[in-house]
């Protein structure tokens, strides 16, 4: 590309040198005007149909739009069509605008006003182009053609407008555009105005829209801005007009050259939802409406939920919001930097903290609640980018929605990935990764089938899987997947803390599975589980299975108890209530002495403090599951006397029953 850039010829500006539109703020909504009907439409691959057309319609109006342009109704059947159902349909509400484009041709300006009749309020938009650069290359006509063809076609417009008016009381209004506003000279776009201005008989009481399109955007803002105020302080008669504008994004800042033509005098502005329109399209109205907003201004536009809007917008258009697009996009509230982050969950602390009654967040210039969105916190999958956007990968690619506090250890796991593969991963790959290790890891046990019976809480009868073989244990819990928890500890003979358990529909693939989430902590260490399943049991159960399966001990456990101690064990766990050594030797026709020593050996406690380990967790679970009280819980798991019941549970679990109890 060296040297190409030489044959483009720099925009000249406008020559001023006492602009005001610098010091000016925005401090009220503009007169909006919705293109999106014929600008838009005309932009689409495949332009919408009849009941797509009317649900933009609706759509539009349910925002807040007073004027709409509708079409082009003398350029084909198809846009006739949509104008005269819109009127004979009663679609139209009294306080809105049909506006209709047209040529500044005789025989379009004709079949216009047949397209109109019935209406109640109608916008007669009519143009010519006036640029220097189609002045020369496509009329090939000067400065005073140009003219005469504005003027004839106003000429027409009013003469048709009062036999109109005069048969039907319709209520007509002019619009007038010099086309290629920002390629005209100014003075000259000042002098056509101010012609077409007299023949329509613009007076301050009947104003006459003068629509100053940046058709080709072909300069900074700023240059548009000194045009709009430059045409303002000398439009003659400037009180019997009033000032549109039209801005399309040919270089990517529409939305700014809006702001400050607004500031520079603009009193009403033409644009489209999402920007579509003709080659980058025309302004987003959406992103200048709300950009008021977040200054405390009403844009009189409802987007509160922006979401719907755009569900509607990509319906009817077949077209695609980018995931960047301000406001309505689907990364338009996620943060992946983990500072920013920080900062944002800061800011959300302050609001609550300070009751404030402004909104101050870092990073979300518009709260999400008010356009009916949430704040998603979200992670970049690269060597580059920190923790890296698991959660919201695996969210969207695979419904996995990962609770907050194992977000960062996924995190960390998948950008060691990304570090040692030294690219960015893709959701199928950051899949794998998550699945190898919190879905599809169970290399010391499984649990291959439990069933569960409630006789003074859940008890768990589940077949666990180890060493290749097959057994049946037994515990019981305040729930079922505690009781099945308690199993585990008996069976492998180990301590840790069930913390964590969340769950929700599978929002990919398959919405009857559900997903349920685990985590433990063994000696201050927390192990993360996942499972999925149509049955949320199973689901968690197997979840808690991958998180136990972590743990340093099981890994270096022997092949299992034998089978004898599983059948003891089991045997305590159904009778713990009264079971007494007499009972055991006479159930597995073992002596007193010896069955005491086998049952210290394979636990690592005596029969009396296993017995007692049991009714303390079972008194737990009734603690936090029932309304029992304190005396009815010691005699429910075996103790008579309660003031022992409550130095036994003291000495366990450092706290007596009612402080267990009343902790959060």
């Amino acid at each position: 590309m060296q040297y190409a850039n030489k044959k483009y010829i720099p925009f000249q500006p406008v020559k001023m040198t006492n602009r005001e539109w610098p010091d000016k703020v925005i401090t009220k909504a503009p007169v909006w005007c919705s293109v999106d009907l014929r600008d838009g439409n005309q932009a689409l691959v495949t332009p919408m149909q009849l009941d797509e057309k009317l649900l933009m319609f609706k759509t539009l109006v349910d925002i807040g739009f007073k004027e709409i342009e509708v079409g082009f109704p003398s350029a084909s059947d198809t846009e006739y069509e949509i104008l005269r159902t819109l009127i004979e349909g009663n679609y139209i509400p009294d306080d809105v605008t049909v506006q209709v484009l047209v040529q500044a041709r005789a025989e379009l300006i004709k079949k216009t006003f047949e397209a109109v009749k019935g209406a109640k309020n109608v916008i007669i938009h009519f143009y010519n182009s006036t640029s220097t650069l189609q002045r020369k290359v496509v009329f090939k006509k000067d400065m005073d053609g140009i003219v005469d063809i504005a003027v004839e076609g106003a000429r027409l417009i009013r003469k048709l407008t009062e036999e109109e008016v005069a048969k039907s009381g319709m209520n007509i209004r002019y619009e007038y555009s010099p086309e290629s506003f920002t390629g005209t000279e100014i003075d000259f776009s000042i002098r056509i105005c101010e012609e077409v201005m007299r023949e329509l008989g613009a007076t301050k009481e009947n104003p006459v829209i003068l629509n100053l399109p940046s058709t080709v955007e072909m300069s900074t803002p700023n240059t548009y801005a000194d045009q709009i105020e430059y045409f303002c302080k000398n439009l003659h008669n400037r009180e019997a007009a009033i000032v549109s504008i039209h801005p399309h994004n040919d270089r990517g800042t529409a939305v700014a050259s809006a702001e400050l033509a607004i500031m520079a005098g603009a009193e009403r502005v033409e644009g489209t939802l999402f920007g579509n329109g003709e080659r980058t399209g025309n302004l987003d109205l959406v992103t200048v409406a709300l950009n008021m907003f977040t200054q405390g201004v009403d844009p009189q536009l409802d987007f509160s939920n922006i979401l719907e809007i755009k569900n509607i917008y990509e319906k009817c258009t077949k077209m695609h919001v980018h995931e960047r697009q301000p406001y309505a996009g689907e990364l338009a509230f996620t943060a992946f930097s983990g500072s920013h982050q920080d900062a944002i969950r800061k800011g959300y602390d302050y609001m609550e903290n300070s009751k404030t009654p402004y909104w101050e967040v870092p990073y979300l210039p518009i709260n999400p609640a008010d356009v009916n969105r949430e704040y998603e916190p979200v992670i970049r999958i690269n060597s580059q980018s920190g923790k890296g956007g698991v959660n919201y990968i695996l969210k969207q690619s695979h419904g996995i929605n990962l609770p907050q506090k194992m977000r960062e250890e996924v995190g960390y796991l998948v950008k060691d990935v990304s570090d040692k593969a030294h690219k960015e991963l893709t959701p199928d790959w950051v899949y794998q990764i998550f699945s190898d290790n919190y879905i599809n890891t169970k290399p010391v046990f499984h649990i291959d089938e439990c069933h569960f019976k409630q006789v003074d809480g859940i008890t768990a009868e589940a077949t666990i899987n180890h060493g290749g073989e097959r057994r049946v244990i037994t515990a019981t819990g305040n729930g079922r997947l505690d009781a099945v928890s308690n199993a585990i500890k008996q069976y492998f003979n180990i301590s840790y803390e069930l913390t964590f358990y969340e769950e929700h529909s599978l929002t990919k693939g398959s919405s009857s599975k559900a997903v349920a989430y685990v985590g433990v902590i063994c000696k201050g260490k927390t192990f993360w589980g996942t499972g999925i399943d149509p049955d949320i049991i199973k689901a968690s159960i197997e979840a808690l299975t991958v998180a136990v399966n972590k743990i340093d001990e099981i890994g270096s456990a022997k092949a299992c108890k034998d089978e004898r101690m599983l059948e003891i064990m089991n045997y305590i766990q159904a009778n713990y209530i009264d079971v007494t050594l007499d009972d055991l030797a006479e159930r597995f026709y073992l002596s007193k002495p010896y069955i005491s020593k086998y049952i210290k050996e394979k636990s690592g406690m005596t029969f009396g403090e296993l017995v007692k380990k049991i009714r303390m967790k079972k008194a737990k679970a009734l603690l936090k599951s029932s309304n029992m009280t304190v005396e009815n819980i010691a005699l429910t798991v075996g103790y008579q006397n309660v003031e022992h019941f409550n130095r036994l549970f003291k000495k366990a679990y450092q706290m007596t029953p009612m402080q267990y109890r009343n902790q959060k």
